[in-house]
């Protein structure tokens, strides 16, 4: 049986800041049994534009997403974000003023998935050769829960890690304030809802902080900083993949 191809986009955060993640996906995918192609002319999903209100640059960037990822079998990507842009929102930008595109784009929204939700729900995977010391939290990013159904397969994997236990927040469902342009525009609500999450965060007594985000885990780590919190960040492929010893904790230096 042919093995399936799987285009992953890599986000713009990962590879701007966090390439570590990318890689740990990729060895998540192919130990999963998938081949893994990362398309060279993948750019941004559009959904700086498409948040702003831009819908003509959202849709120009969305055809050219539609057109590099389209003939692959899965679109898979490391961020409940994108993905859920991608899967989401994609068939709405085309709608009214391109039938064409639209079907492109419903034909690309039903095979693209966030990184974990493919490997338990699509590849079937039950559990990760991995192993991490440690107590850790998990932060249930909004885009990830609420438009793509992200909650369940997170916490399954990080299960059946080696010496890992999970300790949950209080609402790790609540927004970190980031929610992209979000921040930007509402600044001192951002920085209250961020306060209000690393609280939560440390009150758990968990030495990490995962997430499935960029944005989010960006967001979070920036505020546990500032705050002199010992508590790392990182992204939840990271660990499943094994590669926590390999690249230091986000916002930090070795």
């Amino acid at each position: 049986m042919a093995k399936p191809r799987v285009a992953l986009f890599v986000t713009c955060l990962v590879d701007l800041y966090r390439p570590s993640v990318g890689f740990a996906a990729i060895r998540l995918l192919e130990e999963a049994g998938c081949e893994v192609v990362v398309p060279d002319a993948q750019t941004c999903c559009g959904q700086p534009a498409f948040n702003g209100g831009d819908r003509a640059s959202a849709r120009e960037i969305a055809r050219q997403v539609i057109d590099t990822f389209l003939p692959y079998d899965h679109v898979v990507a490391p961020s409940g974000s994108c993905g859920g842009m991608i899967a989401q929102h994609y068939p709405s930008l085309f709608a009214e003023s391109d039938p064409l595109y639209r079907g492109k784009a419903e034909a690309l929204a039903a095979k693209t998935h966030e990184l974990v939700s493919f490997l338990t729900d699509v590849m079937g995977v039950e559990r990760v050769k991995a192993r991490y010391e440690g107590n850790v939290t998990y932060h249930d990013s909004c885009a990830g829960l609420r438009e793509l159904g992200v909650k369940r397969q997170p916490r399954r994997l990080l299960d059946t890690v080696e010496g890992l236990q999970v300790t949950e927040m209080a609402e790790p469902e609540i927004c970190c304030g980031f929610g992209g342009t979000f921040c930007v525009k509402y600044p001192e609500i951002s920085t209250r809802m961020v306060a209000d999450k690393t609280q939560d965060i440390e009150q758990t007594g968990a030495d990490t902080l995962l997430a499935g985000d960029m944005g989010c885990l960006l967001n979070m780590a920036g505020r546990l900083r500032r705050e002199g919190s010992a508590v790392h960040v990182r992204h939840v492929a990271e660990v499943l993949a094994d590669m926590a010893g390999e690249v230091p904790p986000i916002g930090e230096v070795r």
